[in-house]
């Protein structure tokens, strides 16, 4: 009995050990045929538009990279999720960190684990120019890809504001004009301080850090166009522009405005906890959380995607795309998922951007960005 069960044992190892040395075989006769033992794939045989040569991956290949603008993410993680769908190349992965960290990790160097894509609420600046070109990043592709609105919302059942630009750069500069021709810390504790038509209610205005660039495009178009209603202000400015700016730009530090982060969701969430506060959003914010908090008027115009599609609606800016085109050779899928994002399904007046609040270029400027997009046209230097 002893004797057939050791015979079977060895019968079993026998079988065993030959059939790892089928598997080893098959799978050293897989590894020729994907190298260099098997045929060799003739890229001349493929009709590929947007390569030019086939990029065999998959869903664990290297991802693109993208940081910047928390006003932009929203699109970019939306048009990644239905890439990462739709495509053999695997879902993007979007990071919320300002424009001005994005462009600061973007310009950090070439390589796959490096941001490929910035994503950003206003143009880069010449010194960032200077950080990419340092770094060896010389090839970059911008693309306009919308606009937004930037709101200050409140929450839903507290007061409303009808403001004005002037109104808002009398709350928010840190020093005013003081009629002596030198200037004062601006004494505002009040909204109704600077007009008994505002709510009686204290100066708190929850917005984003230095970084961010929807808050480069709020102190330029918000608080400079109202500085430029006061008479002392637009004389510094016909006088000496760069005086005017610094003095218009500088948001006081006394505590009526405090910097809440890059994600304008986190301003919502504090909007909802102090029913007193204003913040500063993107219209997209606002339009994904109606339900919670509204915008205020602005000059008599509500902040609603019509108002700002015509240019009615007074504090409006551009979003950006850039693209460091140096890193088409070390990422997989980089061309193809900018031309998902620069698509009339994407980004056009139908497309599956404008539910998260994308407010769309006009026909024609969406055939320029396009074209530039598609063909990969590089910045001038």
């Amino acid at each position: 009995m002893r004797e057939a069960w050791a015979g079977s044992i060895e019968d079993l190892d026998l079988a065993m050990a030959r059939a790892k040395r089928v598997l080893f075989l098959c799978l050293f006769m897989l590894s020729c045929g994907l190298a260099s033992c098997g045929p060799r794939i003739n890229p001349a045989d493929f009709d590929l538009p947007v390569s030019e040569s086939p990029v065999f991956v998959t869903k664990h290949a290297q991802k693109i990279k993208i940081v910047g603008s928390s006003t932009v993410a929203p699109f970019s993680m939306t048009v990644a999720e239905q890439f990462g769908a739709a495509s053999p190349f695997a879902s993007p992965i979007v990071e919320s960190t300002g424009t001005g960290g994005g462009f600061k990790a973007f310009c950090r160097s070439l390589g796959g684990d490096e941001p490929s894509i910035v994503n950003a609420s206003r143009r880069i600046k010449p010194s960032e120019r200077e950080l990419c070109a340092a770094a060896g990043i010389t090839e970059i592709i911008e693309v306009n890809i919308g606009f937004d609105g930037i709101v200050i919302a409140n929450a839903k059942g507290a007061p409303e504001f009808d403001l004005t630009k002037e109104q808002i750069y009398r709350a928010l500069a840190a020093e005013l004009p003081d009629g002596l021709g030198g200037w004062q810390a601006n004494s505002n504790r009040l909204w109704s301080d600077i007009s008994p038509d505002l709510p009686g209610l204290p100066i708190i205005v929850l917005g984003p850090p230095p970084t961010s660039g929807t808050r480069d495009a709020f102190a330029d178009i918000a608080l400079m166009g109202g500085a430029l209603a006061v008479p002392e202000m637009a004389e510094i400015y016909g006088r000496d522009a760069d005086l005017f700016g610094r003095k218009a730009r500088t948001i006081r530090n006394d505590g009526a405005w405090i910097d809440s982060g890059e994600n304008d969701s986190s301003i919502v969430r504090l909007l909802l906890q102090n029913e007193a506060s204003v913040g500063v959003v993107g219209f997209s914010f606002l339009e994904q959380n109606l339900d919670r908090v509204k915008g205020a008027r602005v000059n008599g115009v509500e902040p609603v995607f019509s108002q700002i599609e015509n240019a009615n609606y007074g504090i409006s800016l551009s979003l950006f795309m850039y693209v460091k085109k140096q890193n088409m050779d070390f990422v997989p899928g980089l061309a193809e998922f900018v031309r998902e994002f620069t698509q009339e399904d994407s980004w056009g007046p139908n497309g599956y951007l404008v539910d998260k609040g994308l407010i769309p270029l006009t026909a024609e400027q969406r055939r320029i960005e396009q074209e530039t997009a598609w063909s990969m046209t590089t910045i001038s230097p």
